[in-house]
């Protein structure tokens, strides 16, 4: 049995401290979160939201173009990075570009985006592409001069991809 005078005084003791650890430690960690919050300002709003809105409009608003022509582009993927681009169209006023742009864009990897522009040889648009081994990729074909653009979602490796539709 202890007596009094044996007793060590409250502080002593390592129960009070391991029961005060756990809230001492939440509270320290809170205070950390709401520093952290305050001095990073949240950047998902941008200085020219107004601006990047008119560009979806206008990119919208290139995509219903090359739908209006009727365009379908099939693109053939070589393994020897070449690719081939042929491009028709249903509205008879479709004048082919001299060159046209393709990008390969990674969803979550921008490092591995590619963006060759592709000249108009005998009928069909050629250039080289580095084609990744395998993924989903999107691609886009565009002409900035003529206002139209068309994209879709591809899964590679694949030889020929179809994009749009020739309307009949």
């Amino acid at each position: 049995m202890h007596t009094l005078a044996q007793r060590k005084p409250w502080y002593r003791e390592p129960w009070p401290w391991i029961l005060m650890a756990g809230p001492a430690i939440v509270v320290v960690a809170g205070i950390i979160t709401a520093w952290i919050a305050y001095t990073r300002g949240d950047t998902v709003i941008s200085e020219d939201y107004y601006r990047k809105g008119l560009a979806a409009a206008q990119t919208l608003a290139s995509s219903e173009r090359a739908h209006a022509l009727g365009l379908e582009a099939r693109v053939r993927l070589s393994a020897g990075d070449e690719v081939s681009v042929t491009l028709a169209a249903s509205d008879s006023s479709f004048k082919a570009p001299s060159e046209i742009r393709l990008t390969l864009s990674h969803p979550t990897r921008a490092g591995l985006d590619q963006n060759p522009r592709l000249a108009l040889t005998g009928g069909v648009y050629q250039g080289r592409l580095h084609l990744p081994a395998s993924g989903h990729w999107l691609l886009l074909i565009e002409n900035e001069e003529q206002g139209w653009r068309m994209l879709a979602k591809v899964i590679l490796p694949a030889s020929e991809v179809k994009i749009g539709a020739v309307a009949p």
